[in-house]
């Protein structure tokens, strides 16, 4: 998906949030990164695959390849 030099990481690397901007509605707070990553203004995050990555706690280190909540799914009308 990227083709940006040098690649901007994964969407599964630690540093996934690194990626470049591709769309960005910070009056809506969120950004869609060219990795696929959906970066929300709390700094949380939506994986290509469905999988949050929870905002950070205070002090602690997040990554997108750390575990977080259940994949969220769409909910058939």
């Amino acid at each position: 998906m990227c083709k940006h030099q040098p690649r901007c990481p994964d969407a599964l690397a630690p540093d996934c949030k690194a990626a470049r901007v591709m769309v960005g509605h910070p009056e809506q707070g969120w950004s869609l990164l060219c990795n696929g990553v959906v970066l929300f203004e709390d700094a949380g995050a939506l994986l290509p695959s469905g999988r949050e990555v929870a905002p950070p706690v205070m002090g602690s280190a997040v990554t997108c390849a750390a575990p977080a909540g259940p994949v969220l799914t769409a909910i058939a009308a």
